[in-house]
């Protein structure tokens, strides 16, 4: 892959409004940003800093609630990054020009506690009551491949958070669910949304030597797995497998989280993962 023609497109506004976008055309404004996503509860950040944006693109995101989406990657290959709501916002001189930073959160924590009503007679498959739920949250659901999905036999009714009714559904039937990007996912346990497996090698991207890491905690005990960078490819996404083929080392390997570092003008085009070996 080589490492040029930058693109991003970032677009923002409240939901349901026009909002704007900017990142075409000959001359995209500069932007900078860092996003750190992980395969955990909390939720996914990114920092975005554009330079010289208009009055009308300042008031827009200053807004309540205003959201933004960043895609990015080579040419007409942009991938989305991350799609989150504007937590803090400040514009300041740098220099000559004028440059205004954004802080972002994504919504997964206000969306799995949003309240639901479900109640069925008899009996309800999992994967309806998963997308009943899906559809009074607001959100896509995603269903891996290979899931697979129970009936509950004498009904069920529920008013409350829904993450609750997501948990009981995938509970009962082996799965496990979680939010990113704005989209509901439901797979099995330790598995990938896909059957694709992206390759990481000096051909496809692969900066440097894959650096060997041990992750300990009280619920999984330790792991193991290896740190690596690459050039910019927003479409490995955590939980996606991937074929490491390094000098050093060779196997099929989880993405436990991804920080991706952009800038479009100088620095940074790159990715940084951890990958957890697959027991």
């Amino acid at each position: 892959m080589k490492n040029f023609d930058r693109q991003y497109r970032l677009s923002a506004g409240q939901a349901g409004a026009a909002g704007f976008e900017i990142g075409g055309g000959s001359r995209p404004l500069h932007i900078s940003f860092s996003v750190e996503k992980a395969d955990t509860d909390s939720q996914n950040t990114a920092k975005v800093s554009i330079w010289n944006l208009s009055p009308q693109h300042l008031a827009e995101l200053n807004k309540k609630d205003c959201v933004v989406s960043l895609r990015a990657g080579y040419g007409s290959t942009m991938p989305l990054i991350f799609a989150g709501v504007v937590t803090f916002a400040r514009t300041r001189p740098d220099g000559s020009d004028v440059m205004t930073e954004v802080e972002l959160v994504d919504n997964r924590v206000e969306v799995r506690d949003t309240y639901v009503s479900v109640s069925y007679d008899g009996s309800v498959n999992c994967k309806t009551l998963i997308q009943d739920t899906a559809d009074q949250m607001g959100i896509t659901a995603s269903f891996s491949y290979n899931a697979e999905f129970k009936d509950i036999p004498n009904g069920y009714s529920y008013v409350g958070p829904a993450r609750n009714v997501l948990t009981k559904a995938c509970e009962t039937s082996g799965l496990v669910w979680s939010i990113n990007n704005g989209v509901l996912q439901i797979k099995k346990p330790e598995d990938t949304m896909s059957r694709e497996v992206y390759e990481l090698s000096a051909e496809t991207g692969l900066i440097g030597i894959p650096e060997r890491v041990q992750i300990s905690d009280e619920a999984d005990g330790c792991r193991y797995g290896w740190d690596v960078e690459y050039l910019m490819n927003a479409a490995i996404n955590i939980d996606d497998y991937v074929y490491l083929n390094s000098k050093f080392v060779k196997g099929y390997l989880r993405v436990y989280s991804v920080t991706i570092e952009g800038d479009n003008m100088e620095g940074s085009w790159t990715c940084t993962a951890r990958l957890l070996e697959v027991s």
